[in-house]
Protein backbone atom coordinates (compact mmCIF):
# COMPACT_ATOMS: atom_id res chain seq x y z
CA UNK A 1 0.00 0.00 0.00
CA UNK A 2 1.32 3.18 -1.24
CA UNK A 3 1.68 6.16 1.10
CA UNK A 4 -0.54 9.41 0.47
CA UNK A 5 1.57 11.61 1.77
CA UNK A 6 5.18 13.11 1.98
CA UNK A 7 7.58 10.80 3.17
CA UNK A 8 9.88 12.35 6.25
CA UNK A 9 13.10 10.26 4.55
CA UNK A 10 12.41 11.83 0.89
CA UNK A 11 10.01 15.01 0.51
CA UNK A 12 8.14 15.21 -3.14
CA UNK A 13 8.44 11.68 -3.76
CA UNK A 14 5.82 8.52 -3.15
CA UNK A 15 7.06 4.92 -1.68
CA UNK A 16 5.24 2.19 -3.79
CA UNK A 17 4.61 -1.50 -2.72
CA UNK A 18 5.98 -4.03 -5.69
CA UNK A 19 6.84 -7.56 -6.14
CA UNK A 20 10.70 -6.88 -5.36
CA UNK A 21 9.37 -4.74 -2.14
CA UNK A 22 8.71 -1.07 -1.48
CA UNK A 23 9.80 1.59 -4.79
CA UNK A 24 10.28 5.11 -4.37
CA UNK A 25 8.98 6.64 -7.30
CA UNK A 26 8.43 10.30 -8.37
CA UNK A 27 5.57 12.11 -9.78
CA UNK A 28 7.05 12.07 -13.29
CA UNK A 29 8.25 8.31 -13.14
CA UNK A 30 4.24 7.72 -12.38
CA UNK A 31 3.24 10.09 -15.27
CA UNK A 32 5.31 7.47 -17.29
CA UNK A 33 3.98 4.39 -15.41
CA UNK A 34 0.48 5.51 -15.77
CA UNK A 35 0.51 6.28 -19.56
CA UNK A 36 2.26 3.11 -20.68
CA UNK A 37 -0.17 1.47 -18.30
CA UNK A 38 -3.30 2.91 -20.78
CA UNK A 39 -0.97 2.27 -23.71
CA UNK A 40 -0.68 -1.94 -22.74
CA UNK A 41 -4.49 -2.24 -22.05
CA UNK A 42 -5.67 -1.23 -25.18
CA UNK A 43 -3.01 -3.69 -26.93
CA UNK A 44 -3.86 -6.33 -24.30
CA UNK A 45 -7.77 -5.93 -25.09
CA UNK A 46 -7.17 -6.79 -28.28
CA UNK A 47 -5.96 -10.46 -27.75
CA UNK A 48 -8.12 -10.79 -24.78
CA UNK A 49 -8.58 -14.69 -25.42
CA UNK A 50 -5.60 -15.84 -26.02
CA UNK A 51 -5.68 -17.69 -22.81
CA UNK A 52 -6.18 -17.93 -19.09
CA UNK A 53 -2.79 -17.33 -18.19
CA UNK A 54 -2.65 -14.12 -19.80
CA UNK A 55 -5.78 -13.10 -18.42
CA UNK A 56 -4.74 -13.50 -14.79
CA UNK A 57 -1.28 -11.20 -15.49
CA UNK A 58 -3.52 -9.00 -17.66
CA UNK A 59 -6.27 -8.14 -14.86
CA UNK A 60 -2.67 -8.19 -12.06
CA UNK A 61 -1.36 -5.47 -13.88
CA UNK A 62 -4.11 -3.26 -14.65
CA UNK A 63 -5.35 -3.64 -10.57
CA UNK A 64 -1.47 -2.63 -9.97
CA UNK A 65 -1.46 0.46 -12.59
CA UNK A 66 -5.46 1.23 -11.41
CA UNK A 67 -3.50 1.55 -7.70
CA UNK A 68 -0.76 3.34 -9.10
CA UNK A 69 -2.85 6.20 -10.84
CA UNK A 70 -4.92 6.51 -7.68
CA UNK A 71 -2.22 6.64 -5.81
CA UNK A 72 -0.68 9.32 -7.88
CA UNK A 73 -3.92 11.54 -8.39
CA UNK A 74 -3.96 11.40 -4.41
CA UNK A 75 -0.01 12.65 -4.19
CA UNK A 76 -0.85 15.41 -6.51
CA UNK A 77 -3.94 16.73 -4.04
CA UNK A 78 -1.93 16.93 -1.16
CA UNK A 79 0.75 18.19 -2.95
CA UNK A 80 -1.33 21.46 -4.09
CA UNK A 81 -3.02 21.63 -0.67
CA UNK A 82 0.79 22.10 1.22
CA UNK A 83 1.74 24.08 -2.01
CA UNK A 84 -0.99 26.24 -1.00
CA UNK A 85 -0.52 26.88 2.74
CA UNK A 86 2.82 27.32 2.42
CA UNK A 87 2.18 30.35 -0.37
CA UNK A 88 -0.41 31.69 2.23
CA UNK A 89 2.21 31.64 5.07
CA UNK A 90 4.50 33.45 3.08
CA UNK A 91 2.02 35.94 1.61
CA UNK A 92 1.05 36.63 5.69
CA UNK A 93 -2.62 35.33 4.22
CA UNK A 94 -3.11 33.05 7.06
CA UNK A 95 -2.67 35.13 10.51
CA UNK A 96 -5.43 34.15 12.48
CA UNK A 97 -4.28 30.75 13.30
CA UNK A 98 -1.26 32.25 15.10
CA UNK A 99 -3.19 34.12 17.20
CA UNK A 100 -4.41 31.96 20.79
CA UNK A 101 -6.94 32.77 23.25
CA UNK A 102 -5.62 30.62 26.04
CA UNK A 103 -6.00 32.57 29.55
CA UNK A 104 -3.58 30.70 31.29
CA UNK A 105 -1.35 27.85 29.92
CA UNK A 106 0.97 25.11 32.74
CA UNK A 107 4.87 25.81 32.83
CA UNK A 108 6.69 22.63 32.82
CA UNK A 109 10.05 23.08 33.17
CA UNK A 110 11.12 19.36 33.24
CA UNK A 111 9.87 15.56 32.04
CA UNK A 112 7.64 13.73 34.07
CA UNK A 113 5.85 10.61 34.21
CA UNK A 114 2.34 12.24 32.74
CA UNK A 115 4.14 15.16 30.53
CA UNK A 116 7.77 15.00 28.51
CA UNK A 117 9.38 18.29 27.35
CA UNK A 118 9.08 21.59 28.90
CA UNK A 119 7.50 24.78 28.18
CA UNK A 120 9.72 26.85 26.37
CA UNK A 121 9.40 31.23 26.01
CA UNK A 122 8.47 30.73 22.18
CA UNK A 123 5.43 28.28 23.19
CA UNK A 124 4.12 30.50 25.60
CA UNK A 125 4.16 33.48 23.65
CA UNK A 126 1.96 31.89 20.86
CA UNK A 127 -0.41 30.24 23.69
CA UNK A 128 -1.18 33.21 25.48
CA UNK A 129 -3.64 35.69 24.57
CA UNK A 130 -1.47 38.87 24.07
CA UNK A 131 -4.27 39.63 20.93
CA UNK A 132 -6.68 40.60 23.32
CA UNK A 133 -4.63 42.14 25.67
CA UNK A 134 -3.13 44.43 23.47
CA UNK A 135 -6.55 45.85 23.12
CA UNK A 136 -6.64 45.98 26.68
CA UNK A 137 -5.42 49.52 28.05
CA UNK A 138 -3.89 48.32 31.37
CA UNK A 139 -1.84 45.61 29.73
CA UNK A 140 -0.84 47.67 26.80
CA UNK A 141 2.59 49.11 28.30
CA UNK A 142 3.35 45.53 29.26
CA UNK A 143 2.93 43.77 26.14
CA UNK A 144 5.24 46.96 24.76
CA UNK A 145 8.22 46.18 27.42
CA UNK A 146 7.78 42.63 26.75
CA UNK A 147 7.99 43.09 23.00
CA UNK A 148 11.15 45.09 23.42
CA UNK A 149 13.06 43.11 25.68
CA UNK A 150 12.37 40.43 23.59
CA UNK A 151 13.66 41.98 20.54
CA UNK A 152 17.08 43.18 22.15
CA UNK A 153 18.10 39.18 22.97
CA UNK A 154 15.57 36.35 22.71
CA UNK A 155 14.38 37.11 19.18
CA UNK A 156 16.62 34.29 17.89
CA UNK A 157 15.35 31.81 20.69
CA UNK A 158 11.83 31.76 19.39
CA UNK A 159 10.82 28.92 16.70
CA UNK A 160 9.69 30.18 13.38
CA UNK A 161 6.10 30.19 14.43
CA UNK A 162 6.69 32.86 17.35
CA UNK A 163 8.55 34.71 15.54
CA UNK A 164 6.28 35.40 12.70
CA UNK A 165 3.68 36.07 15.37
CA UNK A 166 5.85 38.19 17.77
CA UNK A 167 5.69 40.43 14.02
CA UNK A 168 1.81 40.12 13.81
CA UNK A 169 1.62 41.66 17.07
CA UNK A 170 3.86 44.17 16.58
CA UNK A 171 2.13 44.80 13.56
CA UNK A 172 -1.64 44.80 15.28
CA UNK A 173 0.49 47.43 18.21
CA UNK A 174 1.31 50.08 15.79
CA UNK A 175 -2.19 50.00 13.84
CA UNK A 176 -3.63 50.29 17.46
CA UNK A 177 -1.26 53.31 18.10
CA UNK A 178 -2.52 54.94 14.66
CA UNK A 179 -5.83 54.70 15.72
CA UNK A 180 -5.94 55.97 19.21
CA UNK A 181 -2.62 58.64 18.80
CA UNK A 182 -1.50 57.18 22.08
CA UNK A 183 1.36 55.83 23.26
CA UNK A 184 3.23 57.12 20.37
CA UNK A 185 6.91 57.28 21.54
CA UNK A 186 7.06 53.71 23.23
CA UNK A 187 6.43 52.20 20.14
CA UNK A 188 8.62 53.98 18.05
CA UNK A 189 11.50 53.21 20.65
CA UNK A 190 10.39 49.90 20.24
CA UNK A 191 10.60 49.86 16.47
CA UNK A 192 13.79 51.23 16.88
CA UNK A 193 14.97 48.41 19.45
CA UNK A 194 14.02 46.11 16.50
CA UNK A 195 15.35 47.55 13.66
CA UNK A 196 18.76 47.88 15.24
CA UNK A 197 18.73 43.79 16.28
CA UNK A 198 17.56 42.80 12.78
CA UNK A 199 20.52 44.84 11.17
CA UNK A 200 22.84 42.34 13.70
CA UNK A 201 21.33 39.57 12.87
CA UNK A 202 20.40 39.17 9.29
CA UNK A 203 24.50 39.94 9.22
CA UNK A 204 24.62 36.76 11.31
CA UNK A 205 21.81 34.71 9.34
CA UNK A 206 24.49 31.81 7.98
CA UNK A 207 24.93 31.28 12.04
CA UNK A 208 21.18 29.96 12.69
CA UNK A 209 20.24 33.19 14.50
CA UNK A 210 17.08 33.85 12.66
CA UNK A 211 14.07 30.98 11.33
CA UNK A 212 13.27 31.52 7.73
CA UNK A 213 14.71 33.55 4.07
CA UNK A 214 16.88 36.22 4.51
CA UNK A 215 14.48 37.82 2.00
CA UNK A 216 11.95 37.53 4.44
CA UNK A 217 13.38 39.11 7.40
CA UNK A 218 14.86 42.01 4.41
CA UNK A 219 10.79 42.35 4.04
CA UNK A 220 9.46 42.92 7.61
CA UNK A 221 12.84 45.48 8.13
CA UNK A 222 11.06 47.57 5.27
CA UNK A 223 7.65 46.85 7.33
CA UNK A 224 9.29 48.47 10.38
CA UNK A 225 10.82 51.27 8.50
CA UNK A 226 7.00 51.75 6.90
CA UNK A 227 5.38 51.72 10.48
CA UNK A 228 8.07 54.36 11.97
CA UNK A 229 7.33 56.54 9.45
CA UNK A 230 3.66 56.57 9.52
CA UNK A 231 4.48 57.35 13.64
CA UNK A 232 6.45 60.25 12.60
CA UNK A 233 3.56 61.86 10.34
CA UNK A 234 1.07 61.09 12.20
CA UNK A 235 -0.91 64.33 13.35
CA UNK A 236 -2.85 64.30 16.66
CA UNK A 237 -6.24 65.80 16.20
CA UNK A 238 -7.69 68.12 18.59
CA UNK A 239 -10.95 66.99 19.60
CA UNK A 240 -14.27 68.18 18.92
CA UNK A 241 -16.60 68.48 21.83
CA UNK A 242 -16.60 71.90 23.42
CA UNK A 243 -16.30 71.82 27.32
CA UNK A 244 -13.06 72.34 29.93
CA UNK A 245 -9.91 71.40 29.14
CA UNK A 246 -6.81 70.82 31.30
CA UNK A 247 -6.11 74.67 31.04
CA UNK A 248 -9.26 75.71 32.79
CA UNK A 249 -8.87 73.40 35.83
CA UNK A 250 -7.38 75.49 39.19
CA UNK A 251 -3.68 75.06 39.49
CA UNK A 252 -3.89 72.68 42.09
CA UNK A 253 -5.77 70.00 40.24
CA UNK A 254 -3.02 70.80 37.78
CA UNK A 255 -0.43 70.20 39.86
CA UNK A 256 -1.98 66.80 41.20
CA UNK A 257 -2.55 65.19 37.76
CA UNK A 258 1.19 66.37 36.96
CA UNK A 259 1.94 64.62 39.93
CA UNK A 260 0.39 61.12 38.46
CA UNK A 261 2.88 61.35 35.21
CA UNK A 262 5.36 58.78 36.14
CA UNK A 263 7.77 59.58 33.20
CA UNK A 264 9.41 62.32 32.97
CA UNK A 265 9.54 63.04 29.53
CA UNK A 266 5.93 63.18 29.27
CA UNK A 267 6.44 66.30 31.85
CA UNK A 268 8.57 67.85 29.50
CA UNK A 269 6.04 67.39 26.34
CA UNK A 270 3.25 68.77 28.37
CA UNK A 271 4.46 71.86 29.23
CA UNK A 272 5.40 72.86 25.52
CA UNK A 273 1.29 72.73 25.33
CA UNK A 274 0.57 76.27 26.84
CA UNK A 275 3.27 79.07 28.61
CA UNK A 276 1.40 78.31 31.79
CA UNK A 277 1.13 74.68 31.53
CA UNK A 278 5.23 75.18 30.98
CA UNK A 279 5.65 77.06 34.21
CA UNK A 280 4.06 74.65 36.35
CA UNK A 281 5.57 71.10 34.69
CA UNK A 282 9.17 73.40 35.93
CA UNK A 283 8.15 73.29 39.68
CA UNK A 284 10.91 71.77 41.30
CA UNK A 285 8.98 69.61 44.07
CA UNK A 286 7.55 67.80 41.19
CA UNK A 287 10.91 66.67 39.43
CA UNK A 288 12.09 65.91 43.15
CA UNK A 289 9.35 63.23 43.63
CA UNK A 290 10.34 61.72 40.13
CA UNK A 291 13.64 61.28 41.24
CA UNK A 292 13.04 59.56 44.68
CA UNK A 293 10.06 57.23 43.47
CA UNK A 294 12.47 56.09 40.85
CA UNK A 295 15.65 55.72 42.57
CA UNK A 296 17.19 55.16 45.70
CA UNK A 297 18.85 57.82 48.15
CA UNK A 298 21.89 55.79 47.17
CA UNK A 299 21.72 56.68 43.81
CA UNK A 300 20.67 59.91 43.97
CA UNK A 301 23.35 61.11 46.30
CA UNK A 302 25.87 60.05 43.40
CA UNK A 303 24.27 62.50 40.73
CA UNK A 304 23.85 65.32 42.84
CA UNK A 305 23.66 68.64 40.86
CA UNK A 306 24.20 72.12 42.46
CA UNK A 307 23.04 75.70 41.31
CA UNK A 308 24.92 78.56 42.37
CA UNK A 309 22.22 79.47 45.08
CA UNK A 310 23.10 75.83 46.92
CA UNK A 311 19.50 74.29 45.58
CA UNK A 312 19.28 71.41 43.67
CA UNK A 313 18.38 70.40 40.31
CA UNK A 314 16.48 67.75 40.72
CA UNK A 315 15.07 68.12 36.45
CA UNK A 316 18.58 68.07 35.46
CA UNK A 317 19.71 65.25 38.21
CA UNK A 318 16.41 63.29 36.85
CA UNK A 319 17.80 63.12 33.56
CA UNK A 320 21.25 62.29 34.50
CA UNK A 321 20.10 59.33 36.69
CA UNK A 322 17.96 57.42 33.87
CA UNK A 323 21.09 57.68 31.81
CA UNK A 324 22.75 55.53 34.66
CA UNK A 325 20.10 53.62 36.16
CA UNK A 326 17.13 51.71 35.23
CA UNK A 327 13.87 53.54 36.29
CA UNK A 328 11.09 51.53 38.06
CA UNK A 329 8.78 50.10 36.11
CA UNK A 330 4.91 49.41 37.18
CA UNK A 331 1.88 48.22 35.37
CA UNK A 332 -2.11 48.26 35.76
CA UNK A 333 -1.91 44.68 35.48
CA UNK A 334 0.81 42.16 34.97
CA UNK A 335 1.05 38.35 34.73
CA UNK A 336 0.78 36.38 37.18
CA UNK A 337 2.84 32.78 38.26
CA UNK A 338 1.20 30.23 40.82
CA UNK A 339 4.38 28.37 42.23
CA UNK A 340 1.26 25.41 43.20
CA UNK A 341 0.11 24.90 40.48
CA UNK A 342 3.03 25.85 37.87
CA UNK A 343 0.51 28.22 35.49
CA UNK A 344 1.03 31.61 34.51
CA UNK A 345 -2.16 33.45 34.14
CA UNK A 346 -3.65 37.01 33.90
CA UNK A 347 -4.96 38.51 36.92
CA UNK A 348 -8.57 38.68 36.28
CA UNK A 349 -8.74 35.60 34.76
CA UNK A 350 -7.98 33.25 37.17
CA UNK A 351 -7.01 29.63 36.83
CA UNK A 352 -8.22 26.44 38.32
CA UNK A 353 -5.83 26.20 41.49
CA UNK A 354 -5.85 23.29 43.70
CA UNK A 355 -3.71 25.21 46.56
CA UNK A 356 -6.09 25.55 49.81
CA UNK A 357 -4.68 29.72 49.80
CA UNK A 358 -4.33 30.48 46.07
CA UNK A 359 -3.97 34.05 46.71
CA UNK A 360 -0.84 32.83 48.58
CA UNK A 361 1.07 30.96 46.32
CA UNK A 362 0.61 33.57 43.43
CA UNK A 363 3.32 36.09 42.80
CA UNK A 364 3.46 39.04 39.60
CA UNK A 365 5.34 39.05 37.02
CA UNK A 366 7.44 41.72 35.29
CA UNK A 367 7.87 41.52 31.57
CA UNK A 368 11.67 40.60 32.77
CA UNK A 369 10.52 37.99 35.03
CA UNK A 370 8.38 36.57 32.32
CA UNK A 371 11.62 35.94 30.13
CA UNK A 372 13.63 34.65 33.10
CA UNK A 373 10.96 31.73 34.20
CA UNK A 374 11.92 30.38 30.77
CA UNK A 375 16.09 30.52 31.34
CA UNK A 376 16.71 26.84 32.21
Amino acid sequence: MPFLGKDWRSPGQSWVKTEDGWKKTTSDDNMDISAESYCDNNKENEYEGQGEGKNERYNQKVVQESFNQDNLLLSLGYDMAAKKRKKDLMNNNSKVPYFHMEKWIYVHKGSTKERHGYCTLGEAFNRLDFCSAIKDTRRFNYIVRLLELIAKSKLPSLSGVAQKNYMNILERVVQKVLLDQQNVRPIKELLQTLYRSLCGLVQDMGKSVLVGNISTWVHRMDSITQWHQQLDNIQINRPTTEGLNLSDLPTSVQLNIMQRLSDGRDLVSLGQVTPDLGVLSEDRLLWKGLCQHHFTDRQIRKRLIVTEKGQLEWQKMYFKLIRCYPRLEEYCETLHFCTHCHILFWKDTKHPCTANNPEGCTSSLSPQDFIDLFNF
